[in-house]
């Protein structure tokens, strides 16, 4: 009698211990609470449409529609490098992530038009547009940037009247400073506030070995990217595909020269046909 009741309690821990596992957060859930997803990185995913979704959304001329929950996740971060042979040239190597998983563009929304040729043309309007990155070389040297699409202007190289597995979005947008203009560097010097140059070196503040450093210049460059769909749902308008974007790291507020990064990822987004 003992041995059924001992038996009967395992039996009851085992079963819980199953459900209890069966419960776990999945990425295939549709709804997930904070606790579930607070780090796991699930958070930094976008959302995917079925391979085999291969729709087209018919665009109408002369009508303006909005591409909104725009998610960029990047996949590969390469960073143009100089040899140390100088007849070589230079080339992208990979690079190591040190951010968190923090670094995915979510909730961008824009405007989407056709001009007279039919073209498709996205004006980036708002979201989460921009995301601190910093990235680490094979030989150990640290490369921060602000991935970013603020600002972008993407259009289709040739007219079409829609949105299918062929559509190509080529475009240019802005990449601020890595910093805010109140940052201060290892010295204290900074472009809003702090020293004018290095406390210890007053008397060579004007020469053309501190220049740089010393007269911070927040500065705004210029980044492409291109937006290739592969995947198309109709009924719920989403589209989804490859992105690869072009675009220079951190200057340190013009204290050094930018370095070329090369972001691939996936991207996924929604577009309302309801607007005029």
């Amino acid at each position: 009698m003992r041995y059924r009741t001992l038996i009967a309690v395992i039996f009851a821990l085992c079963l819980g211990l199953l459900t209890a596992c069966s419960g776990g957060p999945r990425v295939g859930d549709d709804a997930l609470s904070y606790e579930q997803i607070r780090g796991t990185g699930l958070a930094n995913l976008c959302p995917q449409i079925a391979e085999n979704r291969r729709d087209a959304i018919a665009l109408a001329p002369n009508k303006l529609y909005e591409l909104k929950e725009l998610c960029l996740q990047p996949k590969v971060f390469l960073v143009k490098q100089s040899p140390l042979v100088k007849r070589q040239d230079s080339k992208f190597v990979p690079s190591k992530m040190l951010t968190r998983a923090s670094y995915t563009l979510d909730q961008v929304s824009g405007t989407l038009s056709t001009d007279a040729e039919g073209r498709l043309t996205f004006i980036e309007k708002s979201g989460f547009d921009f995301q601190p990155v910093t990235v680490q070389l094979p030989d150990g040297e640290r490369v921060p940037m602000l991935f970013t699409i603020k600002g972008l202007v993407a259009q289709t190289p040739t007219g079409m009247n829609s949105i299918n597995p062929s559509t190509q979005f080529v475009g240019t947008f802005q990449v601020p400073a890595y910093r805010t203009a109140g940052f201060l560097d290892p010295k204290g010097r900074g472009v809003m506030v702090g020293y004018d140059a290095a406390v210890g070196l007053p008397i060579q503040a004007d020469s053309e070995e501190f220049a740089r450093p010393n007269n911070k210049v927040f500065e705004i460059n210029q980044g492409n990217i291109t937006l290739q769909v592969e995947r198309v749902d109709q009924r719920t308008g989403e589209i989804a595909g490859l992105f690869e974007s072009l675009q220079p790291s951190d200057t340190e507020f013009g204290a050094k020269e930018p370095m070329e990064v090369k972001v691939q990822g996936v991207f996924y987004g929604r577009l309302d046909t309801a607007m005029t």
